[in-house]
């Protein structure tokens, strides 16, 4: 299994290919690779994304069968179900890189600013689940000036729940906690620009060595 760095390195190439237009177009339907994947993977990345329909992150990455461990919900939130597959993964496939990504744009977190903003008796009781899980890392932000300047704090409110994620993985789950320490587990953020379709990884965040 490759490293967390080499992992990081490999998304990054991938993703110059995807902005270039160069990526490989069969390697999602490579049926010379089925067979080898039926008794075992060995994906060399977690991503955690959104469910967004523009941000399917095997395209953005430029990967192929069995190269990811992609887990998909609207806001890329961390929820108990999250971090037991994420959990599953590291532990099972001894995958080293967890990339928490969002996007620009991102409508869960443009409905969770704008479900703040009415009373609590007219909020959509079916919204719960995803605005209770973003809320604590938007909220103070519309303490701000922010609130004045709503396309800023849409892109802070992104990057603010971004990195509110990596936190809860990192610190939140006792088994990733160990994985980081017995075996080289690393989690970073990023953010995918819907415009451009680069991912931008979160510099603060990383603790590996990557050029």
């Amino acid at each position: 299994m490759i490293t967390a760095a080499e992992a990081l390195v490999r998304l990054k190439e991938g993703n110059k290919r995807f902005v270039a237009d160069e990526t490989g177009s069969d390697k999602l339907r490579n049926s010379s690779r089925r067979p080898e994947l039926v008794a075992k993977q060995e994906p060399f990345a977690i991503i955690l994304g959104c469910s967004d329909s523009r941000v399917p992150a095997e395209l953005v990455f430029d990967q192929g069968l069995g190269d990811l461990f992609v887990i998909r919900v609207a806001g890329n939130i961390v929820a108990p179900s999250q971090v037991a597959s994420v959990e599953y993964c590291a532990e099972q496939f001894k995958t080293q890189l967890v990339v928490v990504m969002g996007h620009t744009n991102c409508g869960a977190i443009s409905a969770t600013l704008s479900e703040l903003n009415i009373p609590a008796d007219e909020r959509s009781e079916n919204l719960h689940a995803i605005v209770n899980r973003i809320r604590p890392s938007v909220e103070t932000l519309l303490e701000t000036d922010l609130v004045n300047r709503p396309d800023e704090l849409l892109i802070a409110a992104v990057r603010s729940n971004v990195r509110a994620c990596v936190s809860h993985l990192q610190h939140g789950s006792r088994v990733l906690e160990q994985l980081a320490v017995s075996n080289g587990l690393q989690i970073v953020g990023a953010e995918y620009s819907l415009e451009t379709g680069k991912v931008e990884f979160f510099d603060n965040e990383l603790n590996v060595a990557a050029e």
